[in-house]
């Protein structure tokens, strides 16, 4: 029998270099993987190519027309050129087309001196307005708590609505209209707030200009901090600690957990805190939680709880499964309420004078700070929240050169942590975290290895078998809520026959939130990844029951895990969200709405 041979690289010339690449590449990645330079601004690397900006045009040799690279196939014996006067002059139109529709803000805007069209302006010597005109204006939409769009620096590249429908499977905008009036809103032109957005800040990750950024706390914070009658606490969330160094020129996945926390404080709070300790902290009750249910207390798979955009995901789409999400609070939610109830009291502070501010990767933690069912400690928990790129605005601001500041240390009681809370930053953290927990509580023997290796890594959906005393335990690891929804499916049919499962919203889990530095990509999500993990083995405790300061608070102020107390303060519930266009049916007497904002916000 004649066998055939699969043909696995292509030959292609390239400004007259031969180029070898793998077969299926396109032209743009060709190029790239040869060191040549194309510019682009709708291409992602996490996203699927579409086309739509011609910023990648290039010449092929019997092409009648330049050609966009990014969705171009390499084929052997093609002979491109990258930079003739032609595709140099038809890019320089493009950008200053662009730049004729958009603001002339850029001392004023967040993304300055990081925005993909000033760095293609400035790549290609544009320094005026070719093009003077009518320009479109569109109202900035501040409707919700999380998320503000500026649709007048809105460029149409889509990757906002790619990476929502692609990786996300939400679809809480689309493109309306058309030609000169096309922009990019929820349908019907409403806002974020009553759209299905579940706030996650993926979008604002990708876009390549202002027009998608985080709803700032900065001047809040700085207003806290200047106000001689406020007590101004600060937690700090595992995953920024390896990334917040990125917005200094430290390379990807820089660990500065001790520089940061001296930078914190030259900032002028009064105690410097580790979200880590309330980390360890929900794995005591998570893990419990877990041993109740299988024991028959409760629906199984039980379900994480930690990320918020994950939390209005569910509640928009799944509700049929709340009962499945575990009643714990965010580590995020729990700090505040201890807080402002045992530290408080252990201080001598009127909690009424306290302010709690987070430093968080992700943008959804602004929206659950500001739930109704965040005020166990008889105030608002969390009072504001700041992103990593917040973090280091305000440094700068400061004039803080974070890199060469001296190593500080966290305060006590809530600044103590174990190495099974940091990797909560990194998708299968808490799954981790848990397994590590629950194994010595269930058996009373200890672990031989504290690494789960079977639930690391960056694969979207994994699953595992892992043996806890007489029990074999079916895990489950989702990231990037288009996997989610593969899960929640599988739970839904009776095919995902699991135990537990950890939800995150994020591609990567928190080190790759909507509020971390841009740009982030898998590189760059690997290397933070590998930063928490080594942050974790280089810690003398690593299981969370161990930490001391975990104990001394069930000792003093808790009783124990899923006591009174720890159920009144640590412990949510969660209900299902109506969306605007079932309140829109059901208005007119119709049934059965699925959809939100686009082509994927309803289960079909």
């Amino acid at each position: 029998m004649k066998g055939t041979t699969a043909v696995d690289t292509i030959t292609l010339t390239i400004n007259g270099q031969q180029v070898t690449a793998p077969a299926g590449s396109t032209v743009l990645d060709a190029a790239r993987g040869a060191g040549i330079y194309i510019p682009t601004l709708c291409y992602h690397p996490d996203l699927k190519p579409e086309g739509v900006c011609r910023l990648c045009l290039v010449e092929i040799e019997g092409s009648p027309a330049l050609q966009p690279s990014c969705v171009f196939p390499a084929a052997d014996g093609l002979v491109i050129n990258t930079d003739t006067h032609a595709v140099r002059e038809a890019r320089r139109t493009t950008v200053q087309l662009l730049l004729s529709n958009h603001p002339d803000d850029c001392l004023a805007c967040e993304r300055n001196r990081n925005c993909e069209l000033q760095k293609l302006a400035e790549e290609m010597g544009i320094r005026d307005r070719r093009y003077e005109g009518e320009r479109n204006h569109w109202e900035r939409d501040e409707s919700s708590l999380a998320i503000v769009r500026d649709p007048d620096k809105c460029v149409l590249c889509r990757r906002c609505l790619r990476v929502c429908q692609e990786i996300q499977g939400v679809g809480a905008m689309n493109i309306l209209e058309r030609g000169w009036n096309s922009r990019i809103a929820p349908a019907f032109g409403l806002g974020l707030e009553d759209a299905v957005c579940v706030y996650c800040g993926q979008c604002i990750d990708r876009c390549p200009t202002g027009a998608l950024t985080e709803y700032c706390a900065v001047d809040d914070v700085w207003e806290a901090l200047r106000d001689p009658n406020k007590f101004v606490v600060v937690q700090t969330a595992p995953a920024v600690r390896a990334a917040v160094g990125e917005e200094f020129g430290l390379p990807a996945g820089s660990l500065v957990t001790n520089e940061m926390v001296s930078g914190l404080r030259r900032l002028g709070f009064d105690r410097v805190f580790d979200t880590n300790f309330a980390a360890d902290l929900t794995i005591m009750e998570e893990g419990h939680e877990l041993i109740k249910r299988l024991a028959g207390g409760g629906p199984l798979p039980l379900i994480t709880s930690c990320s918020p955009g994950w939390i209005r995901f569910i509640e928009f789409f799944y509700p049929e499964l709340l009962p499945n999400v575990s009643t714990c609070k965010s580590p995020q939610q729990m700090f505040g309420a201890v807080a402002k109830t045992y530290f408080a009291e252990q201080a001598g502070i009127d909690p009424a004078s306290m302010v709690v501010v987070s430093v968080m990767p992700c943008t959804a933690k602004k929206f659950e700070a500001r739930r109704p069912e965040m005020r166990d400690s008889g105030y608002q928990d969390v009072d504001y929240v700041l992103t990593t790129r917040e973090l280091a605005r305000m440094m700068h601001q400061a004039g803080i050169d974070l890199p060469n500041l001296p190593k500080g240390e966290y305060d006590d009681p809530l600044g103590e942590s174990t190495g099974a809370a940091v990797i909560f930053g990194v998708t299968g953290g808490v799954m981790e975290a848990a397994l590590r927990t629950a194994y010595e509580v269930v058996t009373g023997q200890p672990l031989a290895r504290v690494e789960f290796e079977d639930v690391r890594g960056m694969e979207g959906v994994k699953a595992a078998s892992i043996p806890i005393g007489d029990v074999e335990l079916k895990v489950a690891v989702g990231h990037g809520l288009a996997n989610v929804r593969k899960i929640l499916d599988q739970i839904g049919s009776g095919e995902g026959d699991y135990h537990f499962v950890e939800m995150m919203a994020c591609p990567g889990g928190c080190l790759g939130g909507g509020g971390q530095p841009i740009p982030t990509d898998a590189e760059i999500r690997r290397k933070r990844a590998e930063a928490l993990y080594e942050a974790d083995r280089l810690l003398p405790l690593r299981k969370s029951h161990e930490n001391p300061s975990i104990k001394r608070l069930y000792a003093e102020f808790l009783g124990e895990p899923l006591g009174h107390r720890s159920h009144e303060l640590l412990h949510t519930s969660y209900s299902p969200r109506k969306r605007w266009l079932d309140e829109i049916e059901e208005s007119r007497g119709l049934s059965g709405a699925t959809a939100g904002g686009g082509e994927s916000g309803g289960r079909g």
